[in-house]
């Protein structure tokens, strides 16, 4: 028997643990040479752990949500393909207590026998039992069909599960949550059938990246001097330049013009001009970036991630919007790395792809600054005394008052303002 251990990857420096999602794989299951066998969150990204070669999996030596470090090992794969029994106690593979077995629910078919199909692992029947499930109405797809905890979870979500005897108040019903069970760790919710009555609630733990997140924007609103200044953006000069050209631009470039690169140059325009706004604080000092790297931040079925368009000052229209299209395509499937989400020296956050018409966005530290940008709505503005339609977004740039002036605030929003509303100072950087 050859066993080749399964490790943690290597993960930077700013991340001391991550957590272990669900695993793909359970002992004595073949297991392909670079096939995916868990995925590891990070307070930044998801990570996948790929088998490092072929055969089955011989040992699972951490849990489904369970903490992990760098390097760590998690798992042993058998290369030469035999079924291996782990040293360790069952409970210590899989689950926290002895789990025990299983016993048929009231209406669950009866048992056809002793065929390892009956069969389900220990953190399986203790799932199985605390949802009054019988294993026959489970469809195993472990090795020799045995019930694993996914096969259980899978049935869960589908409806399959039973009411439980004990419950006097309807079943309760199940309450979106915008992240996949899959994803966490299974958390029995407290009942209190009684007092919930047709009232459902349903507990989750967070995520590894949603604590992050709210840990950054508590220290954020705790550390910052944050002040917010707003102005108002007529968008018909943008949204005329954009018509003219997006047709050619697409077939040009292979990816349609948006609205956000005309954001990101005329933010980086205004930076060149407030050097401050692009700084950060270290300790007791200043330290100005010559350099543009702007965070973009995008929403995912994890949470609101900030990926980096680096050296924004020498990126095309045309690099930033594929820059764009491929980090959100990457944030939806989890595929973003953590090169990608380090770093930065501005943010911009667009909530006007949800309709915002205006907020009050939170520094992303150590940044000093971060634009907001709203819906572009027709609203009734006065020009040359006469009361006209115009395409209008309200634009709210927080910043750190600790280094940024108002003076430098103000003027650097309006030197964004007046980029968008007559892009040809883009060209001539004026």
């Amino acid at each position: 028997m050859a066993i080749i251990e399964v490790k943690v990857p290597q993960l930077s420096e700013s991340v001391a643990e991550a957590t272990l999602l669900q695993w793909k794989k359970r002992p004595g299951e073949a297991v392909a040479a670079d096939e995916i066998i868990i995925e590891i969150e990070t307070d930044k990204v998801v990570l996948e752990v790929p088998a490092p070669a072929a055969g089955v999996m011989a040992q699972l030596i951490k849990n489904d949500g369970d903490t992990v470090g760098s390097d760590e090992v998690i798992a042993r794969i058998d290369t030469e393909g035999q079924e291996a029994v782990s040293p360790l106690p069952v409970k210590a593979i899989e689950a926290p207590t002895p789990a025990p077995a299983a016993a048929p629910a009231p209406a669950a078919a009866p048992a056809t026998g002793g065929s390892k199909s009956d069969v389900a692992m220990p953190a399986a029947a203790k799932l199985l039992a605390d949802n009054n499930l019988g294993t026959a109405q489970v469809s195993g797809t472990g090795k020799d069909g045995r019930i694993t905890k996914g096969d259980v979870l899978a049935t869960l979500s589908s409806g399959g599960a039973a009411k439980p005897a004990a419950a006097a108040a309807p079943a309760a019903a199940a309450i979106p949550t915008g992240v996949p069970t899959t994803s966490l760790p299974s958390v029995q919710a407290p009942l209190g059938a009684a007092n919930l009555a047709d009232r459902p609630e349903q507990r989750v733990p967070m995520s590894r990246l949603r604590a992050r997140i709210a840990e950054r924007l508590l220290q954020s609103q705790a550390t910052n001097a944050i002040l917010t200044t707003f102005n108002e953006v007529n968008m018909a000069p943008v949204m005329e330049m954009r018509k003219k050209f997006q047709e050619k631009f697409e077939k040009e470039h292979g990816v349609k013009l948006g609205f956000m690169s005309f954001f990101v140059k005329a933010a980086v325009h205004a930076l060149k001009k407030f050097p401050v706004i692009n700084a950060s604080i270290d300790g007791n000092d200043i330290v100005y970036h010559g350099y543009f790297d702007i965070g973009v931040a995008v929403g995912s079925p994890r949470g609101l991630v900030v990926p980096v368009l680096r050296n924004v000052d020498q990126m095309t229209f045309a690099e930033i919007e594929k820059k764009i299209a491929e980090f959100g395509v990457k944030a939806r499937d989890g595929k973003l790395g953590l090169e990608e989400m380090t770093g930065g020296t501005f943010s911009i956050s667009n909530g006007g792809v949800f309709g915002s018409m205006l907020s009050t966005p939170i520094i992303n530290p150590p940044q000093s600054a971060i634009l907001g940008v709203h819906a572009t709505k027709d609203r009734a503005v006065v020009e040359n005394g006469q009361i006209v339609i115009r395409p209008i977004n309200y634009l709210a740039m927080s910043y750190d008052h600790r280094i940024i002036d108002g003076r430098e605030a103000v003027l650097g929003l309006v030197a964004m303002k007046e980029a968008l509303e007559d892009p040809a100072r883009l060209l001539f950087d004026i």
